[in-house]
C-alpha cells in the first residue's frame, strides 16, 4: 500500500497514478546523493514519489568523492550502506597533513574503547550516484523520469507550491505533487526567489585524476600546507587518485599571462608535490582532462514556501575542503524520515502541518551541520592563509595536531562529534597556541611589538570564526 491525497491506495494503482497523471504525494527534483536517499526513504514509508533527473547518464565530478564516517553511519540509518559495495570504494582511516613537507597523521579515533574504529568511503562519485539511483529504481514506490525542470507549478490564489514545470525531450510537461522537493545542486533554478541569500566564492577546485601515484599515507585524506593554497589528494579507487588543487579567484600565478592555471600547476604545485606523487602528476595534466568547482558557501534558511522544500547544495553549501557535504545531505535525510513520517505527517496535503515541521527541521539538522559548516570554513581561511596572521594560525593549528590534540578535531572532521561548543574551544585553544609559537620564535629586539602582534593574532581568529558561527545563528 501506499498514500496519495492523504488516503491508502495499492501501490500499482499509485504507480499508474505517477506515470498516467504525472501526481504523488512527493515530487523530488535531482537524483543525486540526497535525492536519491530520500527518494527511496520516503518511499520505504508508503509515501509515492515521482523522483526527475535531467540526465540518468553516470555523473562525473571532481568532488563529492570522501565520504566521511558520520555519512557512512547516516547511510547504515537509512538502511542503504549496500550502496558503498562494488563501486572499488577506498576504504579511509583519517588524514595525513603535511606543513612544508613535515607531516603528521591523524587517523579516526573510535568514539568509545568499545566502538568500532570509524572509517570513511572515498570513490568515483558518479559509481555512487549510479547505486543510490539504481535503489530509487528498485522501490516500488518510486517512479523515476528523465526530464529537465524548468519551474514551479503555483496555485493562481496563493504561493501554495503544486509541482514542478518541466521540458521532456522538447516537449513541455507538469508534475503534480502536495511536497514539491528541490535537490537540484548548487546552481538551484529554484533557489532565487524562495531562499534569502545567495552563494559566495572565494575560489575554484581544479581536479586531475592520477594513475596508480603512490601517496605517503595510504589510505589517508592528503592535505599539503605550505606557501599556496591547499591541495588534497586522496584515492577514489585501486588505481585512481583524485587531486585538488584550490585556486583563489584572481590569482596573479594563474593568470593567463602567466600560463594560466596549468602554468600554475607546473610551476607552483608540482615542487611542493612528494616526489613519488610528482610523474603521476605530471602524466594527468599532460593527458587527462582538467576540470574546476567553485568553492561555495551558503547559509542554510528555513523553507517557507507552501507545498516546498528545499535541499541539499541547493539549500547550503560549504567549503569541500573537509569532505563534509554529503555527510550533512544524508544526515538530513535521516531528521527528514522522522520529522515528515507517516505518524507525524498522516499527509502532505496538510500544509500548514508540513511547514511546522520544516522549521522544526531548519534547526534539529544544525545538530549535525553546524560543526561541519563552520569547520570547513574556518579551516579554508587558515589553510589558504594569506597575510601574517592568517599563517601563525596555520602553524598553530599544525602545531596542535603534533602534540597531540587530534581526537576531538578528528572526530569533528568525521561527522561524528556533533558539539559547537567544543569546536569553539578548540578553535581558540589554537589561536592562543599560536601566539605562544609566535613569541617563541620572536627575536628579544621585536618583543616591544609582540603585545600587539598577538592581538591581531587573536583578532584575526575572531574575525575568522564568528561570522559562520553568527551565519548558524541567525540563518
Amino acid at each position: 500500500m501506499t498514500s496519495l491525497n492523504g488516503h491508502a491506495v495499492p501501490s500499482d494503482q499509485a504507480a499508474r497514478r505517477r506515470a498516467d497523471h504525472h501526481e504523488a504525494d512527493v515530487v523530488i527534483v535531482g537524483a543525486g546523493i540526497l535525492g536519491c536517499a530520500l527518494a527511496v526513504t520516503l518511499g520505504r514509508q508508503g509515501r509515492s514519489v515521482i523522483l526527475l533527473e535531467a540526465s540518468m547518464k553516470e555523473p562525473d565530478r571532481i568532488v563529492g568523492e570522501l565520504l566521511q564516517p558520520g555519512g557512512v553511519q547516516a547511510l547504515e540509518k537509512l538502511g542503504m550502506s549496500d550502496c558503498l559495495e562494488d563501486i572499488d570504494a577506498i576504504s579511509v582511516k583519517g588524514y595525513y597533513i603535511s606543513y612544508h613537507g613535515e607531516p603528521v597523521e591523524l587517523d579516526y579515533p573510535r568514539e568509545t574503547p568499545s566502538s568500532p574504529e570509524p572509517r570513511g568511503r572515498a570513490f568515483h562519485h558518479g559509481r555512487f550516484v549510479m547505486k543510490l539511483r539504481q535503489a530509487a529504481l528498485a522501490c516500488p514506490n518510486v517512479t523515476v523520469v528523465e526530464t529537465k525542470a524548468t519551474g514551479l507549478v503555483t496555485s493562481t490564489h496563493s504561493k501554495q507550491v503544486l509541482g514542478v514545470e518541466c521540458v521532456t525531450k522538447d516537449m513541455k510537461d507538469c508534475y503534480f505533487a502536495q511536497l514539491t522537493v528541490a535537490a537540484d545542486g548548487y546552481n538551484s533554478v529554484f533557489r532565487k526567489g524562495n531562499l534569502p541569500h545567495k552563494p559566495t566564492r572565494r575560489s575554484k577546485f581544479w581536479g586531475l585524476e592520477m594513475i596508480d601515484a603512490p601517496l605517503p599515507s595510504p589510505c589517508c585524506g592528503h592535505v599539503l600546507l605550505g606557501d599556496i593554497a591547499p591541495i588534497l589528494m586522496y584515492q577514489i579507487g585501486t588505481h585512481e587518485t583524485r587531486i585538488l588543487i584550490d585556486i583563489p579567484e584572481n590569482l596573479p600565478a594563474a593568470s593567463v599571462k602567466n600560463g594560466g592555471v596549468k602554468g600554475y600547476m607546473r610551476d607552483c604545485v608540482l615542487p611542493v608535490l612528494p616526489k613519488d606523487v610528482q610523474k603521476p602528476f605530471l602524466n594527468a595534466l599532460e593527458t587527462g582532462s582538467l576540470r574546476s568547482m567553485p568553492n561555495s558557501f551558503l547559509p542554510a534558511s528555513t523553507n517557507k514556501t507552501p507545498g516546498l522544500m528545499i535541499l541539499g547544495d541547493a539549500l547550503n553549501m560549504r567549503h569541500p575542503l573537509t569532505g563534509g557535504g554529503m555527510t550533512v545531505a544524508l544526515n538530513d535525510v535521516c531528521v527528514i524520515r522522522d520529522l515528515l513520517s507517516p505518524e507525524a505527517v498522516p499527509s502532505f496535503e496538510d500544509t500548514e502541518l508540513v511547514l511546522k515541521q520544516l522549521s522544526r527541521f531548519h534547526w534539529m539538522r544544525k545538530k549535525s551541520s553546524t560543526v561541519i559548516n563552520i569547520l570547513a570554513q574556518a579551516l579554508y581561511m587558515l589553510f589558504a592563509a594569506d597575510d601574517k596572521n592568517l599563517r601563525a594560525l596555520q602553524q598553530g593549528c599544525f602545531r596542535y595536531f603534533q602534540i597531540g590534540y587530534v581526537d576531538q578535531p578528528v572526530l569533528m572532521l568525521a561527522g561524528l562529534l556533533k558539539q559547537p561548543l567544543v569546536l569553539v574551544s578548540h578553535f581558540f585553544t589554537v589561536a592562543f597556541l599560536a601566539i605562544w609559537v609566535q613569541f617563541r620564535q620572536t627575536p628579544f629586539t621585536h618583543l616591544l611589538l609582540f603585545p600587539f602582534q598577538s592581538v591581531m593574532v587573536f583578532w584575526t581568529a575572531c574575525v575568522v570564526i564568528v561570522p559562520y558561527i553568527l551565519a548558524e545563528l541567525w540563518s
